[in-house]
């Protein structure tokens, strides 16, 4: 009998994908150990800090410097001009997590890409602590994290670099629903002091109440994710054994 092509998911995708998921829900709730959930949660401060930054980058302004606090709280210094590249900037950081943890499942789909996006990764996080990173704590931060991303694409195999990927991507998909409540409310408190958050200044920018902007932001990081998790689970063509005939 002829033989059928079926779609599979990438190998071993699934099972680094619920690996990754249970580490990140159950870490925080195991006593002795809850306090490995704080370098996750500078994780997500990160991602939205740099995406703060990159969209001022992206739409002619200036990214000049970043803090973060091992509060979990970060500051991005930025230059922009006009109303809507504020507004664009403001929306950077609230999709920032979202939007990294889609690039870092679709990375991760081909054990051989995840090291390269991996050593990407590294790379891109030692640019930003040369040139952006202003405060000692988050210098520490990330130099610590460039060193363990790197070493893991120097002595790690292909699988440990799809795990890593799959496990930042995780943890940022889980924090766009942690700190989901920022998405609602108008002010920030920051060790910088009581700021206005970035869905008031998106409403400053463009009218319209926080809120709004808030669950337009949230709706989108939403969709980033869900793209995400289709490229990594996306079935791969394989051809079926041939079944035996009588």
């Amino acid at each position: 009998m002829e033989s059928k092509r079926t779609a599979l998911p990438p190998k071993n995708a699934l099972i680094v994908l619920v690996v990754s998921a249970a580490v990140t829900l159950v870490l925080p709730h195991i006593p002795g150990v809850r306090y490995l959930a704080w370098p996750l949660m500078l994780l997500s401060t990160l991602a939205h800090e740099l995406g703060h930054g990159i969209a001022a980058a992206v739409s002619g302004g200036d990214f000049m410097r970043f803090e973060m606090h091992a509060d979990g709280s970060g500051v991005a210094f930025t230059s922009t001009h006009g109303r809507l590249q504020s507004a664009f900037t403001s929306a950077g950081g609230l999709v920032g997590p979202a939007f990294t943890s889609m690039f870092l499942f679709a990375a991760a789909r081909k054990e051989r890409l995840a090291r390269i996006a991996l050593g990407g990764l590294a790379v891109l996080l030692g640019l930003a602590l040369v040139l952006v990173v202003r405060n000692l704590f988050g210098f520490f931060f990330v130099l610590v994290l460039v060193g363990l991303l790197g070493a893991i694409v120097r002595y790690g195999n292909d699988w440990w670099a799809r795990f890593t990927l799959v496990f930042i991507a995780v943890n940022l998909a889980v924090s766009v629903f942690t700190r989901g409540d920022y998405l609602f409310t108008d002010t920030a408190n920051t060790a910088n002091g009581v700021m206005p958050s970035d869905v008031a200044q998106m409403s400053n920018a463009l009218l319209l109440p926080y809120w709004f902007w808030g669950a337009l932001c949230g709706l989108i990081s939403l969709a980033a994710l869900a793209a995400g998790l289709w490229f990594y689970l996306r079935g791969e063509k394989r051809r079926a054994l041939p079944a035996s005939s009588l």
